[in-house]
């Protein structure tokens, strides 16, 4: 898409929050992990054929199309040129949002182009659509102003003007080409709810953690949280087996750590801290609240320096007391740091700590006790045995 395509593929991704049980789970509703958190998060297996984390469970998402920057969507979304009535940010874009695409021509900036890519890749793997009425995504953006917010309610399956079977038709046109999703909206007489997507983060793909052909992502995570789950449609039929997803689930944060604990499932080092920051909102309303005031504040790009010990890598972070001042975002310098210590022996007299220590694949523990930019949380830590809060040394 872009000179910044030669070193990452830009794309997006949303932790989507809903309150209520939708089943797919594998918690019953008097389990502790149900009982602590009023909320569930989509999580996706990716097919073991994929190139890029094959078998792992993640948010939905994917890369960035050109149709998702197209002019076009300025006469369908709602609000003034060129943002669309999103909200006023108070601190930095991450270079993410802020790159010019001067090879497209006219197109949205990326604040309105990664959230529209964000709710495409989640129709087209999900099968969920996060779409408004025109006069809904006015009323948010007359209340733009306030921390808070208003996010205009999502349609459920049963009131878009579609059956299932036109809709699931729909799906696989999209997922064939990109710009279809424009028309979709256009047929519905719907738009996409760019303003329900708070800015949550932004993570770079280290060149020692690329995939199959040195896949590299630069990727925009958002926050959208709603009032109840909806039933996620993963893909049937043996060639929609051969795409990207191969099943969907909602989990609490707290039952998606047990199931990774117990290996039933294996959750990608970016996905796994984020699913610690979530554990600290026990509540919707909190989390909601708490990730639309803090969108305001900006967004840090950050991309884990590697260091490899005898016994496991530590996935460095900014901020902690071993990250460069000077990372190599490309890795043509090193794309890893190697030392014959053990960690035990890197972690100690360390007063900084910002890092992710994996010591096998269902082995991860995040340290940090850094004060984060922009306002946003240190990942709660949790204990193994019980699922309770603990000191910086428990692990998952």
């Amino acid at each position: 898409m872009s000179a910044r395509a030669r070193l990452w593929r830009e794309a997006a991704t949303v932790l989507l929050a809903a309150g209520g049980a939708s089943g797919g789970g594998s918690a019953s509703p008097s389990s502790p992990s149900a009982r602590r958190f009023d909320y569930q998060v989509l999580l996706l297996r990716r097919s073991p054929r994929s190139a890029f984390l094959p078998s792992a469970h993640v948010f939905p998402g994917g890369v960035a199309d050109a149709a998702d920057f197209s002019p076009e969507w300025w006469a369908l979304l709602p609000g003034p040129a060129p943002l669309c009535g999103l909200g006023p940010r108070r601190g930095p874009k991450a270079p993410l949002f802020a790159a010019e695409r001067p090879e497209l021509g006219p197109a949205l900036p990326g604040d309105v182009a990664f959230r529209l890519c964000a709710i495409r890749e989640t129709f087209e793997e999900a099968g969920l659509l996060l779409v408004t009425e025109r006069d809904q995504a006015e009323a948010a953006i007359a209340a733009s102003s306030s921390s808070e917010g208003f996010t205009p309610r999502l349609l459920p399956p049963e009131q878009l003007p579609l059956t299932g079977p036109e809709l699931a038709e729909w799906r696989r046109k999209v997922q064939r080409q990109p710009g279809v999703f424009l028309a979709l909206c256009r047929r519905l007489g719907l738009v996409p709810n760019i303003w329900a997507l708070r800015e949550w983060s932004n993570w770079l793909t280290p060149r020692a953690l690329a995939g199959k052909g040195g896949r590299r992502y630069d990727t925009a995570f958002f926050l959208c949280c709603l009032a109840h789950a909806p039933p996620p449609h993963p893909p049937h039929g043996a060639h929609e087996q051969d795409g990207e997803v191969t099943a969907c689930q909602w989990s609490s944060p707290l039952e998606a750590f047990e199931l990774f604990k117990s290996q039933d499932i294996w959750i990608a080092p970016p996905q796994f801290y984020e699913l610690c920051r979530l554990c600290n909102f026990s509540t919707l309303h909190d989390l909601h609240t708490f990730g639309s005031e803090r969108a305001l504040e900006g967004c840090e790009r950050w991309m884990p320096v590697v260091l490899v010990a005898s016994d496991g890598q530590i996935h460095i972070l900014p901020g902690d007391e071993l990250y460069p001042e000077d990372p190599d975002l490309t890795g043509e310098r090193k794309p890893t740091l190697t030392s014959n210590k053990k960690i035990e022996e890197l972690m100690k007299g360390v007063k900084k700590l910002h890092r992710m220590v994996l010591r096998g694949p269902h082995n991860i523990t995040v340290y940090a006790n850094i004060q984060q930019k922009y306002k946003h949380i240190n990942p709660q830590h949790m204990d193994s045995k019980n699922g309770n809060s603990a000191d910086c040394n428990s692990r998952l």
